[in-house]
């Protein structure tokens, strides 16, 4: 089970505005096709395919996201919370292959909770990552969700 850490070293929380209706941006977040063409996509070439996901508290989802250099992460969780539109709380944890030497092959267990807001026509939505020690540094996920955020917004405006 993750265990939330209290602190700014532990916590990321990234706020971002979309030009699109809280519905729209909420069904980007449970839509195995939508998924595919931005989460875990930070960088265009990476290859998302969802093994598995079931939307619902208790549900689980699996995914694979291959690089080009044949890098394997494997990302799991398990959903806590669904409140359509308004919220997602959920399990995050990674496996990665191979592993180059003092790499770590696994992040451990972490918690998401994702909001979404009206905003008139647009969707603010305020992500919060609890990270453990074992997740790595806080950095690399403030990263990788700005660049999954862009994706999102790209995939939005192309939907109209």
């Amino acid at each position: 089970m993750a265990t939330p850490r209290q602190g700014p070293e532990f916590t990321l929380e990234i706020r971002r505005t979309f030009a699109a209706r809280k519905e729209r941006v909420f069904q980007a977040w449970i839509e195995r096709e939508r998924l595919e063409q931005w989460m875990c996509r930070d960088q265009e070439t990476h290859d998302v395919r969802y093994t598995e996901l079931d939307v619902r508290p208790g549900g689980r989802y699996a995914m694979r996201i291959t690089t080009p250099k044949g890098e394997l992460y494997v990302l799991e969780g398990v959903f806590r919370e669904v409140r359509a539109p308004d919220m997602l709380v959920f399990t995050w944890g990674w496996k990665k292959t191979p592993v180059a030497p003092g790499e770590q092959s696994e992040s451990g267990e972490t918690l998401l909770t994702v909001e979404f807001f009206e905003r008139g026509d647009s969707t603010e939505v305020v992500l919060t990552h609890q990270l453990s020690p074992a997740a790595g540094p806080r950095e690399g996920y403030d990263k990788g969700w700005k660049g999954c955020f862009d994706m999102l917004a790209r995939l939005l405006e192309l939907e109209g």
